[in-house]
């Protein structure tokens, strides 16, 4: 799998510095989320959803000049000054006070994430052409940093703040994330060596950008702000979603959000497989169709509404003779009325099955229908005059299991498509690997900073959390359809040859 021992140690400690950076990437996932839920900082879901992007924004612009500074210089130098860069801002974090304090820190710190740019470009001189999908997609395992915040840094908050009874122990965990990328860089700075991708030194700047005229680099990167971009923004707006939509802790929000994205960093490696064995073209069409139809699925949000259902009329004039639970006698005909009693009957078996309105284990969307008279005895009708109006209740719970399941599944193929984007890069811009792969990284990159804040704003106009799903689903569909488009276009071409 790999071509000699240097390039296996440069993978493995690429890997590994890109874990820790990743997860300090995302750190305000949890720690805005903290501090929002126990009102250190006082903000709506809009300027949270602004906050947590703001490191996403930085990390993602710095990705093309950082990606042509590694193929300038090579990897080792530029990733070293990444990891030294971000772990000061993240210790400026641990003194930040005000809204403004925490967005500048943010994007300091969020330079953190351009080591992907450097990572791709570093790893890929190291690897034969057949190869490069494999190992990229084993150094995108590094993506499973966000999976580490999630799930452990609401633990760490709740021993650092003894529970909630020291809350300014939160400024002990930005300090934390910076030690790691400071022993991080001593391990990386003494163990790798430093290699430049051929023939650069005798390119020009606008030599280096040439590539960014062809079309199809951007295509790219649309793909990869959906792969990515939604990942990134996922992984850290799943902690206010388990938050507030089912009441959960903040350590079980983020163990909740973590089963979402540490199977899909690790399922990278499996991805870069896919894309060598059957193809990136053919693995891309499997994900964007799952991810069209998963995102579908967890749309329809929670809901317990009572709405106008099936009434009953009279077919002739006439005088109300009696009226009751399950009849209405109109003169010497009667009319059945269905029973008020369905409602009752869920609210039983909920009630029995341990379970309430706001939890439980309901899986499919309940439905039941009744009917309540509306006329009195003595009371004369006309036809066609309403007798009992009907009434539809729908109450579906949205399970938290089944909800976890379907982003879960969406989370992996979001992995595999990670790796089948960048596996485009080497077979159409095979010099060019730095600049193109940081230009794909910049565009995802940017998904993850605007995803969160277009979520916060849909939340806030439409007031459902799953708006965001919709929004993703339709992406998911907008770039299946361009690609296949492209595709025709491409086959009818060579048809025509």
């Amino acid at each position: 799998m790999v071509t000699n021992s240097v390039g296996k140690k440069v993978l493995t400690l690429n890997t590994l510095a890109f874990t820790v950076c990743f997860a300090v990437w995302t750190m305000y996932g949890v720690l805005a989320t903290f501090l929002v839920d126990n009102r250190i900082l006082t903000i709506d879901k809009a300027a949270l959803g602004w906050l947590i992007g703001m490191p996403v924004f930085s990390g993602s612009i710095l990705r093309l000049p950082v990606g042509l500074l590694s193929d300038r210089y090579g990897g080792k130098p530029v990733f070293i000054g990444v990891m030294l860069s971000a772990a000061a801002g993240a210790a400026l974090t641990s003194f930040a006070s005000t809204f403004w304090q925490f967005v500048v820190c943010g994007l300091i710190f969020g330079i953190a994430g351009t080591g992907f740019a450097v990572g791709i470009a570093y790893t890929s001189v190291f690897w034969s052409a057949e190869k490069q999908g494999t190992a990229l997609g084993i150094f995108g395992i590094g993506n499973a940093g966000s999976a580490i915040t999630t799930l452990a840094s609401p633990l760490v908050l709740k021993h650092l703040t003894d529970g909630g009874r020291n809350l300014n122990g939160w400024r002990t965990l930005p300090l934390l994330y910076s030690a790691a990328l400071v022993l991080m860089t001593i391990v990386f700075a003494l163990t790798t060596t430093n290699k430049k991708p051929e023939g650069t030194n005798q390119k020009s700047m606008s030599d280096r950008l040439r590539p960014l005229k062809d079309v199809r680099v951007w295509r790219f990167g649309v793909y990869y702000f959906l792969v990515f971009g939604a990942f990134v923004a996922l992984s850290q707006w799943l902690v206010p979603y388990y938050l507030s939509v089912y009441g959960m802790s903040l350590a079980t929000a983020g163990l909740m959000a973590s089963i979402f994205s540490l199977p899909s960093g690790l399922i990278r490696a499996l991805g870069g497989w896919a894309s060598d064995r059957f193809g990136a073209r053919a693995t891309m069409y499997w994900v964007l169709s799952s991810c069209a139809l998963l995102f579908a699925l967890v749309i329809a949000p929670r809901m317990d509404i009572s709405s106008p259902g099936e009434g009953v009329m009279a077919d002739r004039a006439g005088t109300v003779v009696s009226v009751g639970a399950s009849a209405i006698q109109i003169d010497d005909k009667t009319y059945p009325v269905k029973a008020s009693t369905a409602k009752g009957d869920l609210a039983d078996r909920l009630s029995s099955s341990g379970s309430s309105l706001s939890e439980g284990s309901i899986i499919w969307p309940q439905r039941s229908n009744w009917q309540e008279p509306i006329v009195k005895v003595g009371q004369k009708v006309k036809k066609k005059e309403l007798l009992a109006r009907g009434i539809t209740h729908v109450y579906f719970q949205a399970n938290v299991w089944v909800f976890t399941g379907i982003v879960f599944l969406a989370g992996i193929m979001m992995g595999v498509g990670k790796a089948a984007v960048y596996r485009h890069i080497p077979d159409y811009f095979p010099h060019d690997v730095g600049v193109v792969g940081g230009l794909v990284g910049v565009i995802g990159g940017l998904g993850g900073f605007f995803c969160p804040i277009l979520f916060g704003y849909l939340l806030k106009l439409t007031g459902l959390w799953t708006s965001c799903w919709l929004f993703l689903a339709a992406m998911s569909a907008f770039c299946l359809v361009w690609m296949h488009m492209v595709i025709l276009r491409m086959v009818r071409h060579r048809t025509d040859d």
